[in-house]
């Protein structure tokens, strides 16, 4: 994870800390330590796909999902709002599992509960070059 471009951050320290260890969870594709970030009623939504509901879904959805690419690393921009929501805006750096490097642009909207667990998350970032084939 990248933090030196980071302009903005409007977290609490404890909740900045919370929320870059959620991160490192994320791009050391660990589903186990992710998901005790996570209510069990939480929900996912990605770009304008359905909802995915509960935990044990999402991390299901991830499990098949991180499969798509090797690895990612997110190289924060700036985090918007409070420690109970908050808005990251970040370029994230894929490779993917045919060693090509991607980065693309991307938010994500987060709605932490009251034991400070993500009770929603909502991400946005067009994934097209993530999956597309290599030009020759």
């Amino acid at each position: 994870m990248r933090t030196d471009k980071l302009r903005i951050n409007q977290l609490s320290q404890q909740t900045y800390e919370w929320y870059l260890a959620y991160l490192h969870a994320i791009d050391s594709k660990n589903l186990e330590l992710y998901s005790t970030f996570l209510a069990d009623d939480c929900v996912m939504q990605s770009n304008n796909n359905a909802p995915v509901q509960g935990k044990a879904a999402i991390v299901e959805f991830l499990s098949d999902y991180w499969t798509s690419f090797a690895s990612l690393e997110h190289d924060l921009l700036n985090i918007y709002g409070s420690d109970s929501s908050f808005v990251l805006e970040a370029l994230n750096h894929y490779k993917r599992n045919d060693g090509q490097a991607v980065t693309i642009r991307a938010v994500a909207f987060s709605d932490r509960n009251k034991n400070g667990l993500a009770a929603s998350v909502r991400f946005y970032t067009d994934t097209t070059p993530l999956f597309a084939p290599i030009a020759a």
